[in-house]
C-alpha cells in the first residue's frame, strides 16, 4: 500500500536514502535485498542496493515504485537505465544506486562478488 504522506528525504544522508529504498523494495516483495556500502571503494556512489525480481514485469514494477515513492519524498533519480529490457534496471540517485535484477541476470552478473570487499550492511525485511 502506497502512502502519500511520506516524509521528505530532501537533505537526507545517503544512508537514509538507501534505507528508504530498502523499505520500498521490501514492501513490494523484492527478493534477496542487499545493501552494500562502497564509498571507500569507489567515487561513483556511497551505496548499492541490490535486489531480485521473479519476472520482467516485477522488475519494472519495483523500479517504478522506487522512483515514484522517492519522488514523493523529494528525491529524483539522476539517471535510469534498463527499463526497455526489464532484466536489469539501474536507478542512479547519485549517492545510492539501485540494481533491480531478474533472478537469471543477478545470477549471471554476480554483482555482489564484484564488490565482495564492500561492507554488506544487514537489512531488516519482512517475512514472506
Amino acid at each position: 500500500m502506497t502512502q502519500t504522506s511520506e516524509k521528505s528525504l530532501a537533505g537526507a544522508s545517503s544512508r537514509e536514502i538507501a534505507d528508504a529504498i530498502v523499505k520500498v523494495l521490501d514492501e513490494k516483495n523484492a527478493g534477496d535485498i542487499k545493501l552494500l556500502r562502497v564509498d571507500d571503494k569507489t567515487v561513483v556512489t556511497d551505496y548499492f542496493v541490490i535486489c531480485t525480481a521473479n519476472s520482467t514485469t516485477q522488475v519494472k514494477s519495483l523500479a517504478g515504485e522506487v522512483e515514484f515513492r522517492l519522488g514523493e519524498m523529494g528525491i529524483e533519480p539522476a539517471h535510469v537505465e534498463g527499463y526497455d529490457g526489464s532484466t536489469w534496471v539501474a536507478l542512479d540517485f547519485l549517492h545510492v544506486i539501485v540494481h533491480i535484477f531478474h533472478r537469471d541476470q543477478r545470477e549471471f552478473y554476480k554483482l555482489e562478488k564484484v564488490w565482495a570487499d564492500a561492507e554488506d550492511i544487514p537489512v531488516k525485511t519482512t517475512e514472506k
